[in-house]
């Protein structure tokens, strides 16, 4: 039985609050409709603050439960892949980069694996698994204590190696970019460690795919500071409010 969209919204209100986290996919299965319906009745539950959107799917807003990196890592595939090509090609023999965690970070990681001459700077246990046994690549490995949801140390043992460090380029993954408040992370020990890689850096990139943009899903931030840039698969309305304050914006091609 086909549900009428009123009924059938109220009813992915009540798995995400009794499951977690739901996916489009097995939601339009389940009601016999496209996903694109799907994400329709998503964004009004959002718009009226019944659920928060992730990626790929929604949480029950009062819950504000994390995705782990292992459920993040397959979303959006083709524009991590797209983001992290064009962040690659940025760096040249010689540079010292730094490197952030998350999944878009992981991806870039993977595109180094063949380099020579690089430097790279990381507390991300998926980056080092990436960069382990590149002949290439100098691998500088950050110690801390372990955040398990996105595989990566923080603490103050991570910030104070980084006070004793530089880079030619820093990579930053993200929960979510909003252009007022800036990078939207779970954790105030995430959003520390990206300050000071930024801080510590010549040039500051930010890797977030369009479905990242304009979303406030946690409630720790790191400002966006202009001469920054934003690498995304976004465009249009999605990036105006970021070019807007002074933020360079790379609008990569999703092949």
């Amino acid at each position: 039985m086909v549900l009428s969209s009123r009924r059938r919204r109220e009813e992915i209100v009540r798995l995400a609050e009794t499951r977690g986290l739901t996916e489009v996919s097995g939601m339009a299965d389940r009601f016999q409709v496209s996903a694109s319906t799907i994400r329709r009745d998503l964004a009004q539950l959002e718009a009226s603050g019944r659920l928060a959107r992730t990626y790929g799917g929604a949480m029950a807003a009062q819950s504000h439960a994390e995705p782990s990196l292992q459920q993040r890592i397959g979303e959006a595939f083709a524009d991590k892949l797209a983001i992290a090509t064009w962040a690659a090609e940025q760096i040249q023999p010689g540079e010292s980069v730094a490197l952030d965690a998350g999944s878009t970070v992981a991806a870039l990681a993977h595109r180094l694996r063949e380099r020579t001459g690089v430097t790279v700077t990381t507390a991300s246990l998926t980056v080092i698994g990436e960069l382990t046994g590149a002949q290439g690549v100098t691998l500088h490995c950050l110690g801390g204590t372990l955040r398990p949801l996105s595989q990566a140390m923080v603490g103050p043992i991570t910030e104070i190696a980084l006070t004793r460090m530089s880079f030619d380029r820093v990579f930053l993954g993200a929960d979510s970019v909003d252009a007022e408040r800036g990078i939207c992370e779970a954790d105030l020990h995430q959003t520390q460690l990206k300050e000071l890689m930024a801080q510590r850096s010549e040039h500051v990139y930010v890797l977030a795919h369009a479905a990242k943009l304009g979303r406030r899903p946690f409630h720790a931030w790191t400002r966006l500071s202009p001469g920054w840039t934003l690498v995304t698969t976004g465009r249009g309305d999605l990036v105006e409010p970021f070019l807007e304050r002074g933020v360079r914006v790379i609008s990569v091609p999703v092949p």
